[in-house]
């Protein structure tokens, strides 16, 4: 039998999504399962946007421009960023399949093989992945989930960069933890990036989510930055269209839009009804963010009053996206949630989250930690949250 490659054999599992056998198992035996684990919405679609795709009077699906339909990109231009302050010119912005190519494309543009970027952990488990693909090392700088994982003092990256270093990369507000960083925090890993002419590859997607009374800071508002910075950005929770698979790259840096181009062509467009519900979703009314958000605080105060409650559990109150991380009274959570999933059950019911480990890089941290998402509406969570609770209490690997 022909034999894979090494690549192959040693790539990282999602963190996320490697639990699913075991979830299809259970439903398959008639189990509902409610879901914790994954950050998809059960919010809908705003109307624009799936009317733009029912409205599509195409006789024929064909290729678009490799930098994305014009008509989305100075859409989000003009309608989206320079309402939020955000100066960015159409020509500078090129769509990408979702989100993630446009973290991969950064990176592959920010690095060579066996150059380094500084990632804050907890990280979205898939920077690990597009880092092993590129052969690039992640140098992880930790943050405390008693303080609800803020960005540590700066002496930390300082000490973190080598000659290797290229890029800070930052998930701002944060998956998996929910955190939403500073305009001083911002500003302050600028003029880290400054002084040691970093990349400052910003991971914005959650944008939209934040829910203090300090409004969200772009990377792109960073004074003196302005050629450093590589803009992550997507469709998929701001609109919750998480199955168009729209996202973008955004840099004033000619020489990285240059390359962002290349490889654009490679994979010849974006989706292209993707880009229509996009450009669609562009006339969201401000109304709809606003009753989103109030239905995310609502959601997100009542899953961490009760996880508090639980004994040995604790979790911090995250200020932005729709995540939190918990510390479970587990031996490991990776074992704890298998376990549910294979196991243990109320009322032919069960819960399912998402074991933390993989979003760390130190070895050993997070191995009690696991990612929550409230993204159910409350009588569905407050179901999944005693079925929880009632799992630890009769957990064998219960650790208090």
């Amino acid at each position: 039998m022909a034999s894979i490659s090494d690549k192959a054999r040693q790539m990282p599992a999602s963190a996320i999504r490697k639990l699913v056998p075991y979830a299809d198992a259970a439903k398959k035996q008639g189990v509902k399962v409610y879901h914790l684990n994954i950050g998809q919405p059960d919010i809908k679609s705003p109307d624009c946007a799936l009317e733009a795709v029912r409205n599509c009077r195409l006789t024929h699906i064909s290729y678009s421009h490799s930098a994305g339909m014009a008509e989305l990109r100075e859409g989000l231009s003009e309608k989206y960023y320079r309402r939020l302050g955000i100066d960015i010119d159409p020509s500078e912005i090129i769509i990408t399949v979702a989100g993630s190519e446009s973290v991969n494309m950064a990176m592959e543009i920010a690095c060579n093989a066996g150059d380094e970027i500084i990632v804050l952990e907890p990280f979205y488990t898939n920077y690990n992945t597009f880092a092993f693909l590129n052969g690039i090392t992640l140098k992880a700088i930790q943050t405390d989930i008693r303080n609800g994982f803020q960005v540590p003092d700066m002496e930390e990256f300082e000490k973190a960069i080598t000659p290797r270093t290229r890029a800070i990369l930052v998930c701002n507000p944060g998956n998996p933890t929910g955190t939403l960083y500073s305009k001083e925090s911002m500003l302050a890993l600028g003029e880290i990036a400054r002084r040691h002419d970093l990349f400052l590859i910003s991971d914005e997607v959650y944008r939209e989510f934040c829910y203090t009374d300090e409004p969200h800071f772009s990377a792109m508002n960073i004074p003196g930055l302005e050629q450093n910075v590589i803009l992550v950005d997507s469709v998929s929770k701001r609109y919750n269209l998480c199955g168009a698979r729209v996202g973008c790259i955004i840099s004033h840096n000619r020489d990285v839009m240059a390359a962002a181009m290349k490889y654009a062509q490679m994979r010849l467009c974006p989706p292209v009804l993707g880009q229509i519900a996009a450009t669609g979703a562009l006339d969201t009314p401000d109304e709809y963010f606003a009753a989103v958000k109030e239905e995310y605080i609502i959601r997100r105060d009542f899953m961490i009053n009760e996880l508090n409650k639980i004994p040995g559990v604790f979790t911090p109150v995250p200020m932005g996206a729709f995540y939190t991380i918990a510390e479970l009274p587990v031996d490991d959570t990776e074992s704890f949630a298998r376990w549910m999933l294979e196991n243990f059950r109320i009322d032919n019911e069960t819960t399912m989250v998402t074991p933390a480990a993989s979003f760390y890089k130190t070895p050993g941290k997070g191995t009690n930690h696991a990612r929550l998402a409230y993204v159910l509406e409350i009588p569905e969570m407050k179901k999944a949250l005693h079925i929880l609770a009632e799992g630890l209490k009769a957990y064998p690997g219960r650790t208090i």
